[in-house]
């Protein structure tokens, strides 16, 4: 793919058979929980995007430089050593009660759904779906 290719496209790859795979069976667990959480939040079934993260919804973007694609509103990706929550709108204060967990630039990083306050990640996360929904309205 060139420079200005998109990496990360939704593909018609199965879903349920690719969580199914993930390695250790702990992960997997925690990826399937995570899907019906996200799925339960947005109404919309789970698809694959690119080789491992799994979407809910589907908004187009346009920036300045003319660059622009889909993406999913709201993801996650079961890796091996933690999920990758991709989540938008959310601040550090509103992660303060989750649960032991780590952030980056767009990205909540989980890893054991265990030692999480599954009140607090579905509160985040219908926090992303509304900030999405209204930021990338179609």
């Amino acid at each position: 793919m060139g420079w200005d290719s998109n990496k990360t496209i939704e593909t018609d790859s199965d879903a349920a058979a690719f969580l199914a795979a993930v390695e250790p069976p702990e992960r997997r667990e925690d990826g399937e929980r995570l899907a019906m959480l996200m799925q339960a939040v947005s109404g919309e079934p789970p698809r694959l995007w690119g080789s491992s993260i799994i979407g809910f919804g589907r908004y187009h973007y346009r920036y300045d430089s003319g660059r622009e694609g889909d993406a999913s509103r709201i993801a996650f990706s079961p890796r091996r050593a933690e999920l990758v929550l991709y989540l938008s709108g959310i601040s550090d204060e509103d992660c303060g009660p989750l649960g032991k967990h780590r952030r980056g630039k767009g990205c909540l990083y989980i890893k054991r759904m265990s030692g999480i306050d599954m009140d607090v990640l579905e509160a985040l996360i219908r926090q992303s779906w509304s900030y999405m929904a209204d930021k990338h309205p179609t």
